[in-house]
């Protein structure tokens, strides 16, 4: 798998930048407020560090190499004593007037990143507190970050950052028209947030706000269907495009925890043998179970009756196939069965299901790929 990289500036962005520009001396030299928790996550989330600096004029008259080894070392011994390792230095020694190809915002010192097939250049960053860093991170086609200076403005902080690329916010945005709907998913799986759904089917609006709740992510679902033919087209696409959304989101699944269940055994329904049936929950009379699986291969298994034809204006025929659509979209195994004598409650109750199932599902759990296979 290849390797993001994270190009950071120094002075102004792992230490603080003195009013003369040059950290000469050993009491000149402090730490960025954060940098090294920040550091730390991000090298845990797999990235490595190559640090980018320009030195004007360094090894000169005004500013001795001698002057600038000390602090320099004193700096990255800290560093490494915090398990923070710098893959490569690339510092040039120019003036702004020379113009060095070499110099920021210039990419002359990191052209061989360009070509190293290693490096995984759209997860990788650059930070820097200058605007010359932006520039740099768009002349390498990287993503740049500018720390909050005094000096120099800048719109982030280290937590930020590092939450921006570590956490890197699974965030999913599908877009599904057909001569029969126009579908529109925006869900992100690390912000919690009421969900805003307008199917024009306001009980299955009502279901799909218990997916977001229940799965403790941000959710909204724009639908608009040929519902003056029937509801089949906009119930259908619509777990299409959330199956695609969350397939998008997960990206390649490291680090989730991949199954969802009821780590304890259910009870039996209707007195069956004892036995593990998912993440049970209780709604009234109704008992409802799911257990699911991102393990790349859709299936699902339904197990429940209704005796309407619908509740409100969701058939409940199309319960089911929303399921069966979503999971065949998002790669998902689902098993899920329910058991009651309310129709209202045991649909409610299979979404509220499913949902706390999911919410377990796509939990981070670490870093690590949850599979022998090497992919899922």
């Amino acid at each position: 798998m290849s390797t993001p990289i994270l190009f950071v500036d120094r002075d102004g962005t792992l230490i603080e930048e003195p009013e003369d520009f040059q950290v000469d001396r050993y009491e000149k030299l402090r730490l960025v407020r954060d940098v090294i928790p920040a550091l730390l996550k991000l090298r845990d989330a797999g990235y490595q560090f190559v640090l980018v600096s320009n030195q004007d004029g360094l090894g000169g008259d005004g500013y001795p190499q001698a002057a600038f080894d000390g602090p320099h070392a004193l700096m990255r011994q800290i560093f490494e004593s915090q398990g923070i390792v710098f893959r490569e230095e690339l510092i040039d020694v120019s003036l702004p007037q020379d113009n060095a190809p070499t110099r920021k915002p210039a990419i002359g010192l990191a052209l061989h990143y360009l070509r190293d097939r290693g490096i995984d250049l759209e997860r990788s960053a650059m930070v820097g507190d200058r605007e010359t860093d932006l520039q740099f991170a768009a002349n390498l086609g990287v993503r740049g970050f500018q720390l909050r200076t005094a000096q120099f403005g800048g719109d982030w902080d280290w937590p930020g950052i590092a939450h921006e690329l570590a956490d890197a916010p699974r965030r999913a945005q599908v877009r599904r028209d057909t001569r029969e709907t126009r579908i529109r998913i925006d869900l992100d799986l690390d912000r919690a947030a009421d969900a805003e759904i307008a199917t024009g089917l306001p009980f299955f609006d009502h279901m799909l706000d218990q997916i977001g709740k229940h799965g403790g992510f941000a959710l909204a679902v724009r639908a608009e269907g040929d519902l003056h033919i029937d509801e089949h087209h906009t119930v259908e696409d619509t777990g299409i495009a959330l199956g695609q959304a969350l397939r998008q989101a997960l990206g390649d699944k490291r680090g989730i925890a991949r199954y969802g269940f009821d780590p304890a055994e259910s009870p039996p329904p209707d007195g069956e043998s004892s036995g593990r049936y998912g993440f049970t929950l209780p709604m009234d009379e109704t008992l409802a179970s799911a257990a699911l699986d991102f393990g790349g291969r859709p299936y699902l298994a339904f197990d429940g009756e209704f005796r309407r034809e619908r509740v409100g204006d969701l058939p409940t025929e199309l319960v089911p196939h929303f399921f069966r659509s979503l999971c065949d979209a998002a790669a998902l195994n689902l098993h899920l069965r329910v058991r009651g004598d309310n129709d209202h409650h045991k649909v409610e109750a299979c979404f509220k299901a499913f949902a706390r199932a999911l919410r377990q599902a796509v939990r981070r759990e670490g870093v690590e790929l949850p599979s022998t296979k090497g992919a899922l």
